[in-house]
């Protein structure tokens, strides 16, 4: 019996860096899978080799999720920076310092042309608060496009502003149609966490 050959996709190349057109996508809305959405995306490109980091801005980072657990035995690298969501801390003020630390992070990760894709999980929500400018956001990544044109970043968080949703190449809305938080179930292990 003859093996079966492996299909071999045109990126499979020793040239993929010189020739991938990094995407900046944006995972934003009302329903639930904007970080889900990213993560899978996150397992997709590991499991193709390429380096990989996620960071969270508002998780809290005495906290363990199940995507730490799983990305990390993936060699997906995983930093959780937050104080707890804005409702947990009801502190603007830590907040905006959070976002301010844990943007640094991205910036440096970025800086470092080591990676091939990065999740700034939570982002979105950061930017609509307004606890980092939006502007210096956007000009930073843009500028850091233009020396890594490999580079995919994946932002996620709802109420994307106009900016973000015009400077991405990739937007995907999540709606929520129907959510067990509605009918008092509650957030489930393996499932939000």
């Amino acid at each position: 019996m003859s093996e079966t050959k492996e299909k071999r996709y045109k990126w499979r190349r020793e040239d993929y860096r010189e020739k991938t057109h990094g995407l900046l996508m944006v995972n934003t809305g009302d329903g639930k899978g904007k970080t889900t959405a990213a993560i899978g995306v996150l397992v997709r490109a590991a499991g193709r080799g390429m380096r990989c980091c996620m960071i969270q801005f508002m998780k809290s980072k005495n906290d363990r999720y199940g995507e730490h657990e799983s990305l990390e035995k993936l060699g997906v690298e995983v930093h959780t920076m937050g104080a707890g969501f804005t409702w947990d801390t009801q502190d603007k003020t830590v907040d905006i310092r959070t976002s301010e630390e844990t943007w640094e992070l991205c910036v440096e990760k970025m800086r470092t042309e080591e990676y091939d894709l990065l999740v700034f999980d939570e982002l979105v929500y950061v930017l609509d608060y307004k606890f980092l400018d939006l502007a210096e956001v956007l000009a930073e990544i843009k500028a850091i496009r233009e020396k890594q044109p490999h580079l995919h970043i994946i932002m996620t968080g709802r109420n994307a502003p106009a900016d973000l949703v015009e400077a991405a190449d990739l937007v995907t809305e999540m709606k929520e149609i129907k959510h067990p938080f509605h009918a008092g179930i509650y957030a489930q292990q393996g499932i939000e966490f």
